[in-house]
């Protein structure tokens, strides 16, 4: 995404949030109130100031801070706990474009093109990743887009159950009535969203899963009910009040508070017990998986088979097998004994009798290359060599057993242009 596009989606969301939360205040809220400052009106709108301020506070801190990366020439240690490995070859994980190790539950974000610690996913809303230091701040985001468009709901629908009482001489002006509506167009599909999205990241907090490890868990289930696995425990679940003092701290009073998330990003806290897969996420026991020694190595030339043998079926293509394949399939006619062309049930058969067959030979005599027409395939077409006529009258007569030349053919006369044919056929008949 274009870092423009990015800061525009930004600036959406400051306006959204900067109309929810005044125009009720101006346009609906005052005008109720008489236009007159009172405890009341301070009362009321005070908390909701203040809500307003923590969700701008928390939403600026989203969007500056560092999500974490990876520091440069960083390795994991091998010898101690709690480091990832890879699925296949059991070695440390490694990205490829970054060039670097990756530590535990750190993946590459390619929208910022860099490993993110503790990725949870990339937010356009914010135009950041959320990662392992900003996760907190995120948390309390939604925590207070909850808080507040709930309690501005509430101010607005009491405004309006205020309206439909009976006193004439308080009911809402035009204006009012526009930015009652508007509000509650905004407001209420805001909530509905943010609330689903707060609900489910709320969950993953108690558990101390991010969202592609939520994936990641609804994959290894599946291996599990399909019975690929035996049931596997996340390593990272610590319980519920431990997942939460790893995001927000260990002091409950300042949860609410923006505060620096724990921990360095590099390391993360196993939890106890021997039942734990120590490689996270398990692979599918179904594929099969190449160790270093099997490791597979690109060839270099392009025509190879497998893994560096050449491929068996593979043959060249060129002039010479084509023609070598066009002559072996090309059928010569040549005389036989023994066999008929006739069925047994034709009245002309004779047992015996001379027919002809088909053979594969590439050669043949001067009389069967003058009775059989030469076909040459190509893209040029049909290429026919002329046959005289005669000759395959000949051959005809000798295949169905006649001599050739026992038949004189019918050679008609032309037309005279005589006065005979005036004359009729009584005529004819009288003078012989």
């Amino acid at each position: 995404m274009h870092p423009w596009i990015g800061r525009l989606i930004v600036n959406f969301v400051l306006c959204l949030i900067c109309f929810i939360a005044y125009s009720s205040q101006i346009f609906i809220i005052w005008p109720w109130y008489g236009r007159e400052l009172s405890i009341e009106l301070i009362t009321l709108l005070l908390p909701f100031n203040l809500l307003v301020a923590m969700l701008l506070w928390n939403y600026f801190l989203c969007i500056v801070t560092d999500p974490g990366h990876v520091p440069e020439h960083w390795k994991p240690d091998t010898h101690s706990e709690g480091y990832e490995v890879k699925k296949l070859t059991g070695a440390p994980r490694y990205c490829r474009v970054c060039e670097k190790y990756k530590p535990p539950r750190a993946h590459h974000c390619r929208s910022c093109n860099r490993c993110v610690l503790r990725m949870d996913h990339h937010c356009p809303w914010i135009n950041n990743c959320v990662g392992h230091f900003n996760y907190g701040h995120f948390l309390r985001f939604l925590f207070y887009v909850d808080l507040a468009c709930s309690y501005h709901l509430a101010m607005v629908t009491s405004r309006v159950f205020d309206t439909m009482g009976k006193r004439y001489w308080d009911e809402p002006s035009s204006i009012e009535l526009v930015f009652t509506i508007l509000n509650y167009v905004a407001c209420v599909p805001v909530l509905m969203a943010v609330g689903a999205f707060s609900l489910y990241h709320f969950y993953c907090l108690l558990g101390n899963t991010t969202t592609i490890e939520g994936w990641e868990k609804d994959k290894v289930a599946t291996m599990v009910r399909r019975g690929k696995l035996r049931e596997v425990k996340f390593p990272y679940h610590l319980g519920k009040r431990k997942n939460i003092e790893s995001v927000f701290g260990k002091n409950p009073l300042l949860w609410c508070w923006p505060t620096v998330t724990p921990g360095t990003g590099l390391k993360y806290e196993i939890a106890d017990g021997e039942e734990h897969q120590p490689v996270w996420p398990p692979r599918d026991p179904t594929h099969s998986s190449a160790g270093p020694e099997t490791e597979f190595i690109l060839p270099s030339s392009p025509w190879t088979y497998e893994n560096g043998s050449v491929n068996p079926d593979l043959k060249p293509y060129n002039s010479n097998l084509r023609n070598a394949a066009s002559s072996s399939k090309r059928r010569r006619q040549q005389h036989t004994t023994g066999s008929s062309a006739l069925p047994p049930y034709h009245p002309d058969y004779q047992a015996g009798r001379d027919t002809i067959v088909y053979s594969s030979d590439t050669d043949s005599s001067g009389e069967d290359d003058a009775t059989n027409p030469f076909i040459r395939r190509g893209s040029e077409g049909y290429e026919v060599r002329p046959v005289d006529r005669e000759d395959l009258l000949s051959q005809y007569l000798r295949e169905i057993g006649e001599e050739p030349g026992r038949y004189h053919r019918y050679i008609p006369y032309p037309d005279s242009e005589s006065d005979d044919d005036d004359i009729t056929l009584a005529q004819t008949i009288n003078k012989k």
